[in-house]
């Protein structure tokens, strides 16, 4: 029984431990509170706007993710007279991050309070490192427009932050769609 819990564990660790390394999607939304959800029935799917770091296959797979997620909420897709249309727009910026380590050790000095006598001042010595890190940070904001007012209803946004593009672009914007969409309000 030991054994086999001990395998279990260096099986399920570095499992753990690779999911945990996934960026955190930061999600958030707004809606308009006069809206009448439960009359929409239909969707229409407008252009993404892209500012150029997105791909044109990662815009297919956008598009792709956000008409499965509407339709396994029920929605009809009607390109004609939809009752709402569905724009999303996605940004990837490169970002920097500068942190600091010092490593200071010594007594006393005149902020201190043990006062000069516990060793004067001047007497901490250390160094100080710092450490830019780049990384890249994508959003996806997803509007929702009311056809016949040509009003925005809801607009939902997932952020996160990454190093290097994922291996697997599909599961990867598939996730994300559906956890921005599952903010939107169902009223059905």
């Amino acid at each position: 029984m030991m054994k086999r819990t001990i395998k279990f564990l260096l099986l399920a660790l570095p499992a753990a431990a690779m999911f945990s390394c996934k960026p955190s999607l930061k999600v958030s939304s707004d809606y308009d509170r006069s809206a009448n959800f439960s009359a929409y029935r239909t969707f229409s799917l407008y252009y993404l706007i892209s500012n150029k770091n997105v791909s044109e296959l990662n815009e297919t797979r956008i598009w792709n993710s956000i008409r499965t997620e509407m339709l396994r909420r029920g929605y009809k897709e009607n390109d004609q007279n939809p009752d709402i249309v569905v724009n999303a727009v996605s940004v990837v910026k490169n970002k920097k991050y500068v942190s600091a380590t010092t490593t200071a050790y010594g007594y006393g000095g005149a902020y201190r309070p043990y006062g000069f006598w516990a060793g004067g001042a001047g007497m901490a010595t250390g160094t100080t490192t710092f450490q830019k890190n780049n990384y890249k940070e994508g959003s996806l904001v997803i509007d929702v427009i009311d056809f016949k007012t040509n009003r925005l209803v809801w607009q939902g946004t997932g952020s996160a932050e990454f190093e290097r593009f994922p291996k697997d672009p599909d599961e990867v914007i598939t996730n994300a769609v559906t956890k921005i969409l599952a903010e939107f309000p169902q009223g059905r």
